[in-house]
C-alpha cells in the first residue's frame, strides 16, 4: 500500500462544510498516527509512567473525553454525570484494558465528535459557549478547533511518552 499525503493534502472531505475542513483534517491525522503509533504496543506497557510523564492509556482516554466534552460545550448543554466520571477515571491505571480496547473506545468517541462536525452549522461557529462550572467564555468554533488542537498536542505527548518507553533501557 502506498503511503498517503496527510490528511489535509488529500482534498476537502465532503462530509464537513468547508470552515471545519481543518478540525476534520487534524482529527483524522491524529487518529491515524495513533493507530500507526500504537500497533502492537505491549498491554504491559499502558500504565507506565516514564519521568513522571502521564502514561499512553491516559493520553488516549484524555483525548477521547476532551473531543466528547467539548462537543457536550458546543451544543451548550452541562457536562453528565457519566461525563464527570469518565473525566475522574481517564489517568486511572486498569490492568485489564487491552490497546486495542482503548483504541476501539477512542474511534468511537472520534466518530461521534466527527458526526457531530458534520451538523454543525457554520454560521454558528461564532455563537458564545460557556465552558465548565465556571462558564468561561468561548464560542462554537473555538470549542471545535480547541478539540482538534488539544488532541494533536496529546498525540504528540503520546508519541514522546510511547518512545521513551519502548527504547528505554
Amino acid at each position: 500500500m502506498a503511503k498517503q499525503p496527510e490528511v489535509w493534502l488529500r482534498g476537502p472531505i465532503p462530509a464537513y462544510p468547508m470552515e471545519l475542513q481543518p478540525v476534520a483534517h487534524a482529527i483524522l491525522q491524529a487518529q491515524e498516527e495513533i493507530h500507526q503509533l500504537m500497533a502492537n504496543f505491549p498491554k504491559e506497557k499502558l500504565w507506565e509512567k516514564p519521568a513522571g510523564m502521564a502514561s499512553p492509556a491516559f493520553h488516549i482516554r484524555h483525548i477521547g473525553g476532551v473531543l466528547d466534552r467539548m462537543c457536550t460545550y458546543a451544543k451548550a448543554e452541562p457536562l453528565t454525570e457519566e461525563q464527570f466520571a469518565y473525566l475522574k477515571s481517564e489517568g486511572v491505571p486498569n490492568e485489564d484494558v487491552t490497546t486495542q480496547d482503548l483504541l476501539n473506545v477512542l474511534n468511537i468517541q472520534i466518530a461521534s465528535f466527527l458526526t457531530f462536525l458534520e451538523n454543525v452549522d457554520p454560521k454558528t461557529l461564532t455563537e458564545n459557549r460557556g465552558v465548565g462550572r465556571a462558564q468561561l467564555p468561548s464560542t462554537v468554533g473555538g470549542l471545535l478547533f480547541h478539540a482538534a488542537e488539544h488532541m494533536q498536542r496529546h498525540f504528540g505527548q503520546l508519541l514522546v511518552t510511547v518512545k521513551v518507553i519502548l527504547h528505554a533501557r
